[in-house]
């Protein structure tokens, strides 16, 4: 029988390939799936202290977060079946039209996904059409829109005034982020809020749809 420390090991470790041996495990073994996710989700959010603690760095992050990543790519299909008690958080997030950078909206999307969340990440230069059909098609509570270079910061405006325009601004939630985003700027246009770093945004992301 492995133990919760075991699980809780594995993420901290960043030990991807051991995390989805002990996930696969817990399914073979016909185990209470939600007990391990619990455990390796208490992982996580150990890690996430670390790294807040400047004990962890980035590359220790991605690979936690990756971990467990991993273990819940083999719980979902079970999850979905109804055979667990789980219910997702569905985020649509990606980087705004005009801007390629993606380094920091992919850590947000795995953190996201470590914890829970069903991520659909878009990717990098993504229309603010695409957001909107997409969050309509999966009906998502959340919205995460990566800005990093000034000029597409608009883009998040135009975002939101195209969901007022719709009449469905009260269906999401919209989180902003990156290097030029500010608290005011956020204010200014109507999103729900940002985040310093990837483990502010998931705090942020739980607090909002709670």
């Amino acid at each position: 029988m492995v133990s919760n420390s075991e699980y809780k090991e594995v993420i901290v470790q960043g030990n991807i390939p051991k995390a989805k041996e002990l996930a696969q495990k817990a399914v073979t073994d016909k185990l209470d799936i939600n007990k391990v996710i619990d455990a390796f989700s208490e992982a996580i959010r150990e890690v996430g202290d670390l790294f807040e603690e400047g004990e962890y760095f980035l590359p220790e992050l991605m690979r936690s977060a990756e971990a467990m990543k991993a273990a819940m790519e083999i719980f979902t299909p079970i999850l979905a079946e109804g055979k667990g008690q789980r219910s997702f958080t569905r985020v649509v997030i990606g980087t705004i039209e005009g801007d390629i950078h993606d380094i920091g909206k992919t850590i947000v999307a795995s953190m996201l996904s470590a914890e829970g969340f069903e991520v659909y990440d878009l990717g990098a230069d993504v229309p603010i059409t695409d957001f909107v059909d997409k969050a309509i098609e999966v009906d998502a509570q959340l919205i995460c829109i990566s800005a990093l270079l000034t000029t597409t910061m608009m883009g998040s405006k135009r975002l939101i005034d195209l969901l007022i325009e719709k009449g469905i601004r009260d269906k999401f939630k919209v989180l902003v982020g990156g290097a030029p985003v500010t608290k005011k700027w956020t204010e200014e246009i109507g999103a729900d809020g940002t985040a310093e770093n990837a483990i502010s945004a998931v705090k942020l992301a739980k607090k909002l749809i709670e």
